[in-house]
């Protein structure tokens, strides 16, 4: 897999995450311990993506 292809995966599914967080808020009693997981869990993808994106200095 191409750093291009990852990235875009990790994009994917950093929206699926963002999904479910919207998803679990909009219910009558969401679950705060799952929302958080759930962010925190994008966060680690974001940073991920940042990562492979900034260029690298030598």
């Amino acid at each position: 897999m191409s750093t291009v292809d990852h990235i875009e995966a990790l994009k994917a599914k950093h929206a699926t995450l963002e999904h479910a967080i919207t998803q679990e808020v909009k219910r009558p009693h969401p679950d705060d311990d799952v929302v958080c997981s759930l962010k925190k869990r994008k966060l680690q993808i974001k940073d991920e993506i940042n990562r492979l994106t900034e260029p690298t200095s030598h």
